[in-house]
């Protein structure tokens, strides 16, 4: 469902004109559709209603807290990455326990808050961490409850920078480990084995290999069971894809999704976690952003606009590609080959490259597309540029979610020793 629509010639977030977001909030600015993000929960929760599940939003991929209590209210749980994130999620008022808690480097301080807000799982990434874990959670007079991440070496045929599930990624315990590292696991006294544990990667564009990487997960588990041990949950991570690119095919979509996942686990008898992030969010947020300039190069033509890479790093990053759509519907003016250009002092501040574009005027809108997932949560204040708001649209009402900072505030941050 494509809540971003040109209607009588102007594109709108649901039911509001992006013009008016841009007059009361200014630009750059996010805008999220809250019945996008409800659509692709619900599809998924009709997708896997015949499991027993819970479906994990990964917040890394955005971690405003409107969304958070949105996903919270229709029951999400939530795969966070940090003890910040941790504490995002409590603050969106969802209870611990549904909280897997990921990540390759956490902290004694992040085990000991996880394990205080009584989180669902440990998702544990090496023999080193299940040590701390179990010394951490002996302190406290508790037990962590744990799955071990399995590294598969399945190539998810992804970016490299977002792949996750090989062996050369930092992700993981080699497969080969695994036995060792559950017998090791239900010898200490402060460590209950709840599961098992995979993910290999973002922005999967075919089924194939997580296909792959689930049957391995599904052997293991019965391998484990003859063991001895009890593994009454399996987490399968996220990682499928969306459409960014409307020239290219799509990748699968959530109900071939969901039916892979059903006959890989169906006789598994296990609670089935999933870690969605971009596919919740991705393409339920945009960046609207004004023209400041149409530059002529020597042999090429810059469309300059106030949204930049600190804004929007994903095509500087990963080459990432984003539509760029005018606001106004400027179907019947001359068609131009453009480079989408920010303001930033960086050749890298690129955010789209030789694209066939109907060619807009100074002071027009434009809105970068598909732009929910791994955007605000990744912009910083390079240039001493403020971190831009966010909107939320429901129906015919929007609300920012996140204000736009101040320069003051920035500087005030700073401090200036007293023998200066």
């Amino acid at each position: 469902m494509n809540q971003f629509q040109h209607r009588n010639g102007i594109m709108h977030a649901e039911d509001v004109s992006l013009p008016d977001i841009a007059a009361a909030v200014g630009t750059p600015v996010y805008v999220y559709s809250a019945s996008a993000v409800a659509e692709q929960y619900r599809r998924l929760s009709e997708g896997l209603s015949g499991l027993d599940h819970l479906i994990c939003y990964a917040l890394k991929a955005n971690s405003n807290q409107a969304l958070l209590k949105l996903l919270a209210g229709m029951g999400a749980g939530f795969d966070a990455v940090s003890g910040g994130e941790i504490a995002r999620v409590l603050a969106a008022g969802a209870p611990g326990d549904r909280i897997v808690f990921s990540g390759v480097g956490k902290t004694r301080m992040e085990m000991r808050d996880a394990l205080l807000a009584g989180v669902r799982q440990f998702n544990v990434e090496s023999e080193p961490e299940l040590e701390l874990l179990n010394e951490v959670a002996l302190s406290m007079g508790t037990r962590a409850p744990v799955a071990v991440r399995i590294n598969p070496d399945v190539d998810p045929k992804t970016h490299r920078k977002i792949s996750t599930g090989k062996s050369e990624n930092k992700f993981g315990i080699p497969l080969e480990r695994a036995r060792n590292v559950y017998e090791t696991a239900s010898a200490m006294d402060g460590i209950r084995i709840a599961g098992l544990d995979l993910h290999i990667g973002s922005q999967l564009t075919s089924l194939a290999p997580l296909e792959r990487a689930y049957r391995k997960a599904a052997d293991l588990v019965a391998v484990l069971r003859s063991d001895g041990f009890q593994i009454d949950r399996i987490d399968l991570g996220g990682g499928l894809g969306i459409a960014y690119d409307r020239n290219l095919p799509g990748p699968p979509t959530i109900e071939q999704w969901c039916d892979l996942i059903g006959r890989e686990t169906d006789k598994l008898n296990c609670e089935i976690v999933i870690e969605p992030g971009r596919l919740l969010v991705g393409g339920a947020g945009i960046l609207l952003a004004s023209i400041l300039y149409l530059k002529r190069g020597h042999d090429r033509r810059f469309l300059v606009i106030d949204a930049a890479m600190n804004d929007l790093l994903r095509p500087s990053m990963y080459d990432a590609h984003h539509e760029v759509l005018t606001v106004r519907d400027a179907s019947d003016a001359e068609s131009a080959i453009l480079d989408v250009v920010g303001p930033i002092c960086e050749s890298g501040d690129t955010l789209a490259v030789q694209r066939s574009m109907q060619l807009p005027a100074a002071g027009d809108l434009v809105a970068i597309m598909s732009a929910g997932a791994y955007s605000s949560a990744m912009a910083s204040e390079y240039n001493s540029r403020p971190l831009v708001p966010e909107v939320l649209v429901s129906g015919n009402r929007f609300a920012v979610v996140r204000e736009r900072n101040d320069i003051g505030k920035m500087i005030a941050r700073d401090r200036i020793p007293n023998w200066l």
